[in-house]
């Protein structure tokens, strides 16, 4: 791949500070719409709320309503974090009886696991668990909001109404799942054309092709108006639950009433002279925390990051995700494509939210839900389909994420910070965090240095930009691949984050997505 690409190309993002808030998204149009809620005197989990209905328009195959997720939230005048979990769970009515192995094979997604007939745990209305990003969301607003709860998401029914431009990158991303999404009728008629991914003029910019999302804007309308538990219990409710019926799945009204996204503590990790705030129980936060416990154990930092803090590095990635894989039972492939979105929001009084959310595979379970106009997740893959595993397939079941939302603090600055990517969101997280707090290295510089992937397998897979001397030692000690970074695919995870420090704050996002971007409030906040 990297001998077909220009060795000279260069690509970089300006990170600029301000006394007022920041979002720092995986979509420009989305940062701007929590940017003026910012503005309007929101808080940040005002600014959050309009991110996230806002990104599932704009990025539907990576997140939306209809999936899942986790965020960490800080609240300045407490002094404290919170972490929210709206995890998906497994329908309680789904038999595994319904999930056979096939008689040889893998599964051909994220998750090595032994092939399911038909692949009625990857795609279909087989494989969609019950969602969780409308609660979630809904009671973080519910507790710590200011402004009212239809004004937030009118902004993300208008960019529905307009429809989702169709831009080269976005064609790219329809493109590559064409031939699942053909299978569905109504994924056929929100995606493709005439069954094809829809062509751009190569050499012009001046394409207005968009989606049809009209029927999603009548269903963000209708949440605006009734309130977020209308995903659970009223009209939205009973729209999802026919439609996923009609198309052979388990869920039920119970399943959806039943639903109910956790508030509480962080897992807080005590890193060297900071604190890291990350998400306890089924997500990557006790990975991170290993990594980091392994990293304080067995490494110094030096002046500057160098081999041993790559080495130091690998070895830490490996030994948790070892661990990770032994007594959690993740399994996804790390040479998964990267999927979910994450999002980071700082206010001009320092309360921050670092959210992330997932359809778990690009384009989820490539079904829409032709009454609400929602694509639909595939977190049923998440398990393991093979019985007596630690994370084998079963009825009500929480599902086990790889997100890993994040506070950290060291002295006089605190950082809000995740990535979409799969298995390869910790070894980005991670590494970012210990740049930021071993290394003081600022947003922007942490943000632009070269990293390395570790993600449970026994490659180490090094940015090719390295200097020759770290990829040396990494080939020493472990079996190493080199390759670029690049707009698409992602071969290392997609960060985005925020910063507070000294009362100045400022984002970031991964300088390789073109979407990607922070943008300040104006002076009004």
């Amino acid at each position: 791949m990297s001998r077909n690409l220009s060795q000279t190309q260069k690509v970089s993002k300006t990170v600029l500070k301000s006394r007022h808030g920041v979002v720092a998204s995986q979509h420009r149009r989305a940062a701007e719409i929590g940017a003026e809620v910012l503005s309007a005197g929101g808080d940040a989990i005002d600014a959050a709320t309009a991110v996230s209905f806002a990104v599932g328009v704009v990025e539907p195959w990576m997140s939306g309503p209809a999936g899942g997720g986790a965020m960490v939230v800080w609240r300045q005048d407490e002094g404290r974090a919170y972490a929210i979990n709206y995890g998906m769970r497994a329908p309680a009515g789904l038999d595994p009886a319904d999930y056979p192995l096939a008689e040889s094979g893998r599964s051909n997604d994220l998750f090595p696991w032994k092939a399911v007939v038909d692949d009625r745990n990857v795609e279909g209305a087989t494989a969609v668990a019950v969602p969780g990003t409308v609660d979630g969301i809904g009671q973080a607003h519910a507790r710590f909001g200011r402004m009212p709860w239809a004004d937030l998401l009118r902004p993300a029914e208008g960019l529905a109404r307009e429809g989702m431009l169709v831009d080269w990158y976005a064609a790219l991303m329809i493109a590559s799942a064409t031939r699942s999404l053909s299978r569905d009728p109504d994924a056929a008629a929100l995606f493709l054309e005439d069954g094809q991914w829809p062509t751009i003029a190569g050499w012009t910019a001046l394409s207005d092709k968009r989606l049809d999302q009209g029927v999603m804007a009548d269903t963000l309308a209708r949440l605006g108006e009734a309130g977020y538990r209308d995903f659970y219990e009223g009209e939205i409710a009973a729209k999802l639950v026919a439609d996923l019926r009609a198309k052979g799945s388990a869920m039920t009204l119970e399943d959806l009433s039943s639903y109910s996204a956790s508030i509480s503590d962080p897992l807080e990790i005590a890193y060297r002279d900071g604190r890291v705030f990350a998400m306890p129980g089924l997500t990557a936060g006790p990975t991170l925390a290993d990594m980091l416990a392994r990293l304080e154990r067995d490494w110094t930092p030096g002046a500057a990051p160098d081999a041993a803090t790559f080495t130091a590095w690998a070895a830490a990635l490996k030994g948790a995700y070892a661990a990770r894989l032994e007594g959690m039972g993740d399994g996804e492939d790390p040479k998964a494509p990267a999927c979910t979105t994450h999002f980071s929001v700082v206010d001009s009084k320092g309360n921050m939210v670092s959210m992330t959310q997932t359809l778990l595979s690009a384009f989820g379970s490539r079904v829409v839900s032709p009454s609400t106009g929602l694509l639909l997740n595939n977190g049923i893959m998440w398990f393991d389909p093979e019985p007596g595993k630690a994370n084998s397939l079963g009825a009500g079941k929480r599902c086990l994420m790889n997100v890993c939302p994040v506070v950290a603090e060291k002295g006089g600055r605190r950082v809000a910070l995740g990535a979409s990517g799969g298995r390869k969101i910790v070894s980005a997280v991670g590494q970012l965090a210990s740049l930021m707090l071993d290394h003081d290295l600022s947003l922007e510089d942490a943000f632009h240095h070269p990293r390395i992937d570790v993600s449970g397998g026994e490659t180490v897979v090094a940015d090719e930009s390295l200097p020759a001397d770290v990829i040396a030692a990494l080939s020493a000690a472990h079996k190493t691949v080199t390759t670029r970074r690049t707009v698409f695919p992602y071969a290392f995870a997609c960060p985005a984050a925020v910063m507070r420090e000294d009362g100045e704050n400022m984002g970031a996002t991964e300088i390789m997505s073109p979407w990607g971007d922070a943008l300040h409030a104006s002076e009004r906040t």
